[in-house]
């Protein structure tokens, strides 16, 4: 039996740094793996798209690799991929891993999707050396940060120091809701 995942591709190193990918272009290049349904969702690289097959993590990691080697091979750099289901999206937000965190003009909360789990010696709740970065927890492919700006900036930009050796991508709470919003909009 032919099952059908829809997933949503959180892209790292897409329109930072100067490193500009026009929508247009970033869905074409989905496309052209054979992937059905490619869609974006603002200029950050968000990307959905379907898939026949098993949703299990040999033929995601396998998936993972097909799109990061296409994806540098097209744009000269690489772009490190964090799939997940719009379930586990939906899961993740369900669970309401910020419940409790009063959000102020000083706080931002964040969704880190992970290409490796946290390392065990990252003891959860952390809080970083400067007191910038609070990691509130961890559950399967993300972990869940409040970032404490200092006079209206974020000082650090390193969410897990140098204990974390995989990759890392984040949205802010508010927009991983709005990309599962559009994710589940046929």
């Amino acid at each position: 039996m032919t099952t059908t995942t829809t997933y949503i591709a959180f892209l790292r190193a897409i329109n930072v740094g100067g490193r500009t990918v026009r929508m247009e272009r970033l869905r074409a290049l989905f496309a052209e793996l054979g992937l059905t349904g490619v869609r974006s969702y603002i200029q950050s690289g968000n990307v959905f798209f379907t898939t026949d097959g098993p949703a299990g993590r040999p033929e995601r990691a396998a998936l993972t690799g097909r799109i990061e080697a296409h994806l540098e091979q097209a744009l000269g750099y690489p772009v490190p991929v964090m799939l997940r289901t719009v379930d586990e999206v939906a899961d993740l937000l369900a669970a309401e891993p910020f419940r409790g965190v009063e959000v102020t003009p000083d706080v931002r909360l964040l969704v880190a999707f992970l290409s490796e789990p946290l390392p065990a010696e990252l003891a959860r709740p952390h809080r970083s050396p400067k007191g910038d970065v609070e990691v509130l927890g961890a559950g399967p492919g993300a972990a869940y940060v409040v970032i404490h700006l200092r006079d209206g900036k974020w000082v650090g930009k390193d969410l897990f120091g140098k204990a974390y050796r995989g990759s890392v991508t984040s949205r802010f709470l508010h927009t991983t809701e709005k990309i599962l919003a559009a994710a589940r909009k046929a």
